[in-house]
């Protein structure tokens, strides 16, 4: 019998090359789309200061401050837009941090009480994990909602300030 060849590669190879390709475009790609992006830009920027400079170049200077006072002006406008956008965003970001701090701080106060109250009950670990996240679901629905733990992240944290009220 003669030995079937196959034209389809195997998996592991396509996977390899697949790899290859994407750190290529990662590692040389992007930077190399990004160096012609400023060189364009550099580009366009020469070009508009030689069109904005080329009829004021014969004038005096009091004329080219003429000239180019609406250019700078929006120019001014497009800066201060941008410095106000971006402030906007910090203080979004600042007070986004801020609440998301209280949230938290509530939780765990709120499962810190729960764990006195079910240490200081003599509930077992089950029944007590089960009271705390109980007491949290009702006391604190708010930063519940906004903070959105996981099942297992909850229960986690319930079971170590279980622990840690247990051993004070």
């Amino acid at each position: 019998m003669s030995p079937i060849f196959t034209l389809a590669p195997q998996a592991p190879l396509v996977l390899m090359l697949a790899l290859c390709a994407l750190a290529f475009i990662l590692l040389v790609g992007w930077p190399l789309i990004a160096v012609l992006a400023r060189v364009a830009a550099s580009l366009i920027s020469a070009v508009i200061l030689a069109t904005l400079a080329t009829p004021a170049a014969a004038s005096t200077g009091s004329d080219l401050l003429t000239a180019l006072a609406p250019s700078l002006l929006d120019l001014a406008g497009v800066a201060l837009t941008a410095l106000i956008g971006f402030a906007t965003v910090r203080f979004q970001r600042w007070t986004g941090i801020q609440i998301e701090a209280r949230h938290r701080e509530a939780l765990h106060s709120a499962i810190m009480t729960a764990a006195r109250v079910a240490v200081a009950r003599g509930l077992t670990r089950e029944v007590a994990t089960e009271f705390v996240a109980a007491y949290v679901r009702t006391s604190v629905p708010d930063a519940l909602k906004r903070l959105s733990p996981s099942t297992e992240t909850l229960e986690a944290l319930v079971r170590s300030k279980l622990l840690e009220v247990a051993k004070h």
